[in-house]
């Protein structure tokens, strides 16, 4: 069986700054993997070259077997174009640390809005597809609220129903609820439980030690562009082997 992705001695630079080290990771289908670690560690950037945001400079990623962003020839790699990296992106949901919902959109219009456009699906079935999503995510009676009439936590949930709607094999979640205010937190993570539990792939970069150690299948310590430890949550969490995980576990948790 395929690992749903697969990072082979990934590295990424922005000019002299390497931000990625050397990363090889593996996520198994329907696996809830936690991305823990400090600010400027690389785990928003390696989130990010998972779906080709960001270019990676050596080393290989793939989603379900496929190489993303790139073909294979002959040991080289070409880029692929654009429109070939897009159609790449219609598979893998991602929802960011802010909602980025379009304002002049209603929370349906804009669930509906990338199927329409991407996927060419009738606005009829887009919209009833655009409810459900919102049902799903508990905001079946805000389907008609303009994001300015939303909270932090609802604008994100209506996020991750627009990813849903696209039908993705693998959501990639880049710290979700670090732009909220604490008491709205609870139900943005409620959202991502029930997903896990329905057996989607998930890549989450996170504080939420809580939801990694509830919720996580794997869980791997970022620091300094490198993976410094990975296991179970609970683990990593309870009996960290490694010194710098000590040192930032003895912050956080």
């Amino acid at each position: 069986m395929n690992a749903m992705v697969k990072a082979e001695a990934v590295h990424k630079s922005f000019g002299p700054l390497e931000v990625l080290k050397g990363i090889n990771l593996e996520v198994a289908p329907q696996e809830v993997f936690c991305i823990v670690g400090p600010s400027g560690s690389g785990k928003s950037t390696f989130l990010r070259c998972i779906n080709h945001l960001e270019k990676i400079n050596a080393g290989r990623l793939y989603v379900d077997g496929t190489l993303v962003g790139y073909r294979e020839h002959g040991n080289k790699l070409y880029e692929l174009r654009d429109r070939e990296v897009a159609a790449q992106r219609r598979d893998i949901g991602m929802v960011f640390q802010r909602f980025n919902l379009f304002p002049h959109m209603t929370a349906v219009e804009n669930v509906m809005e990338a199927p329409v456009l991407v996927k060419g699906v009738s606005k009829a079935k887009a919209r009833e597809r655009a409810r459900a999503m919102l049902d799903r995510v508990g905001l079946g009676d805000k389907t008609d609220s303009y994001p300015s009439q939303l909270s932090g936590g609802q604008q994100q949930r209506v996020a991750i129903a627009r990813a849903l709607a696209m039908e993705p094999k693998l959501m990639l979640f880049d710290e979700p609820t670090s732009a909220l205010d604490p008491e709205l937190v609870g139900e943005v993570l409620d959202v991502m439980r029930d997903l896990a539990e329905d057996g989607m792939t998930m890549i989450v970069v996170t504080h939420e030690m809580g939801f990694a150690r509830e919720v996580g299948d794997s869980l791997v310590f970022m620091d300094d562009g490198v993976v410094v430890e990975s296991g179970h949550p609970r683990d990593v969490l309870t009996n960290p082997q490694h010194e710098r995980t000590k040192s930032f576990l003895s912050k956080v948790l």
